[in-house]
């Protein structure tokens, strides 16, 4: 197990390594003076040639990248010279010197993903961990939701199949994944929000804080989380339908499922400890694969909702090219990707013994 798990690391380490790779390169060769956007387009060359010094971009793209991932590293390399960028007297890093060769130090310290260009020189890390809490709520309740009425469902639609029941519930499930997700809020908040609003109390618009009338305190909004939810779950929910059904219809097939029925078990007894488990691992992998992508594919969802989290400060980011908080948004998002199929993998196994042997 200690060496399949060593395996996933290394495998996980080198994907990440690529991320990190393209999405430097790719936003280093944009156009555009990462210097002059700092300083929000100031044409003074003496500013602009002490951020270029302060922040490294005037060394060799190599060089910058080999900063960049000294950034990244948990151990990394800092040098003793108080004008280079690498420099632990810089105030960048909050970092542990472990021991000092010739004019270096090698230091434990946390991931540093850099600074905002235009939020005065806010730490990215300040402002992802500000908005990732909220699109990790809104992604664990549409994931809930997709889970608990999808499974249901699939097991209705399995158990009364080829019935006006199955139908319906396959002509639904059909219909909402073609639907894209911004359509789909849109929808949700003219219908829900505007026109019955009088009945549903929701509002077209809302975060999960907000001030009360007097701004002297910050509050949760439980109903603002329903339509974002509900919208960003409606994908995976129609997936997660037609997963379970077909899944536990080729378990019913099984030659044990038909000497449990032999023996006169009920139906709820044979999918309750028999035919269930083994039917939820095509499920695993959908709802693993889509509660990732919820993390990036929340973005549209957050933004027509007014939802403050990663997507929608993506959205912001990219409108203003603000390339720290899109370079280090994007890495987080790998990041949760590859922890998720990674835990996956250990759920197989307990699933399915057959997977945890091989």
């Amino acid at each position: 197990m200690l060496q399949y798990l060593l395996k996933k690391l290394g495998y996980a380490f080198l994907t990440l390594l690529g991320v990190v790779t393209v999405i430097f390169f790719l936003f280093t060769v944009l156009p555009g003076d990462p210097a002059r956007m700092m300083l929000d387009q100031n044409e003074d060359p003496e500013q602009l040639a002490k951020v270029r010094a302060k922040y490294g971009f005037d060394q060799p793209i190599l060089t910058q990248y080999a900063y960049y991932l000294n950034d990244l590293s948990l151990l990394s390399i800092h040098s003793n010279d108080t004008d280079n960028y690498t420099s632990l007297e810089t105030g960048k890093y909050t970092a542990t010197p472990l021991f000092t060769i010739g004019n270096k130090t090698l230091a434990l310290k946390y991931p540093y993903l850099r600074e905002s260009f235009q939020k005065t020189g806010k730490p990215v890390t300040q402002v992802i961990a500000e908005t990732l809490p909220n699109t990790m709520v809104l992604a664990v309740s549409a994931i809930t939701i997709a889970i608990l009425i999808g499974v249901f469902l699939g097991i209705i639609s399995a158990q009364m199949r080829d019935t006006w029941v199955d139908k319906t519930i396959q002509i639904v499930s059909t219909f909402g994944m073609s639907v894209p997700s911004f359509f789909s809020a849109i929808l949700f908040a003219w219908l829900f929000g505007y026109v019955l609003h009088e009945y549903t109390n929701l509002n077209m618009t809302g975060s999960l804080y907000a001030m009360d009338d007097f701004g002297e305190s910050v509050r949760i909004q439980w109903k603002n989380l329903i339509l974002p939810a509900l919208v960003l779950g409606i994908r995976p929910l129609a997936v997660v339908i037609q997963l379970m059904r077909n899944s536990l219809l080729e378990v019913y097939n099984q030659e044990y499922i038909r000497t449990a029925r032999a023996k006169g078990l009920s139906s709820y007894k044979i999918i309750k400890n028999h035919a269930l488990k083994n039917a939820l691992n095509p499920v695993v992998t959908a709802v693993s694969g889509w509660f990732a992508s919820m993390l990036a594919g929340a973005v549209f969802v957050e933004y027509i909702f007014g939802w403050n989290g990663l997507g929608k400060e993506i959205v912001d980011a990219l409108n203003t090219l603000d390339l720290p908080i899109i370079m280090g948004a994007v890495l987080v998002i790998a990041s949760l990707f590859v922890t998720i199929n990674i835990l996956v993998d250990f759920i197989y196994a307990w699933l399915d013994p057959k997977i945890k042997l091989e």
